[in-house]
């Protein structure tokens, strides 16, 4: 059974950065297309960012790019979303997916989620 884990949100000031984590398990890490999604209180769920399994190749949405940094390290089972210079917009709960077959941009492309970790800017 796959298992994901975010951690790392909380309340920070507009400009402000913070670091998500997802710890994963039950399954090869390594092998995973993983992303980072959100969802603002009554929004659709929005792809962010994503990673291939190798680390290589990875996509952003164009509100965060520059600003947010997805990576991984297979070593630990761990991916990272790290977020600079957030803005209130960016206020949401970020979740963790993972997918061992095609991945997309959609909710629908992963098979796997963690709980979600809450993420709230102020201005």
């Amino acid at each position: 059974q796959v298992q994901l884990v975010e951690s790392g949100g909380g309340l920070v000031q507009a400009g402000g950065s913070l670091r998500l984590s997802c710890a994963a398990s039950g399954r090869t890490f390594s092998s995973a297309v993983m992303a980072w999604f959100r969802q603002a209180p009554g929004k659709e769920r929005e792809f962010v960012a994503r990673i291939s399994w190798s680390g290589i190749s990875t996509y952003y949405i164009d509100s965060v790019k520059g600003r947010f940094t997805i990576s991984r390290d297979n070593a630990k089972n761990t991916v990272y979303l790290q977020m600079n210079s957030l803005n209130p917009e960016d206020t949401a709960d970020y979740y963790c997916a993972a997918s061992w077959s095609n991945a997309g941009l959609t909710y629908r492309d992963y098979q796997y989620w963690g709980q979600g970790t809450q993420v709230t800017v102020s201005s």
